[in-house]
């Protein structure tokens, strides 16, 4: 419940609770965090999660039970939601990579389908030049 003022009166806002049976979870796992977004079938964000705001800081949020406890965090909330099925989106390297999957092993939801999307150079940025020794 959200409570906002005009003028001198306060009125109370409910959020408009959505019932989401089917979602996508987006799991960024770079080498210094690990982010967890839970959307829609449309790609509106539901909720998210990151090791950060799960309560670590510094090199803790780096390692993969932090990246485990983050994503249980979001999947919890999207339980808020009715969410049974959802479609995993992965992208990057880091410890959180491997994690996600054996945290969706354990949580009692349907997974349509896991897609990698880390993004993969295809030649890349030109080579320095050679050095010579004399």
């Amino acid at each position: 419940m959200r409570k906002t003022t005009r003028g001198n009166r306060t009125i109370n806002k409910k959020k408009a609770e959505r019932l989401v049976t089917r979602g996508r979870l987006y799991v960024n796992a770079t080498f210094n965090s690990t982010l967890a977004t839970i959307t829609d079938d449309k790609g509106n964000t539901l909720c998210w999660s990151s090791t950060g705001e799960s309560g670590f800081s510094g090199g803790r949020k780096s390692t993969p039970f932090a990246a485990t406890v983050a994503i249980e965090n979001a999947l919890t909330k999207s339980h808020a939601f009715g969410m049974n099925e959802i479609d995993v989106y992965i992208k990057g390297i880091g410890p959180g990579r491997d994690v996600a999957l054996n945290v969706l092993r354990t949580a009692k939801l349907k997974v349509g389908m896991i897609v990698d999307r880390t993004p993969i150079p295809h030649n890349g940025t030109r080579s320095r030049k050679a050095k010579h020794n004399r």
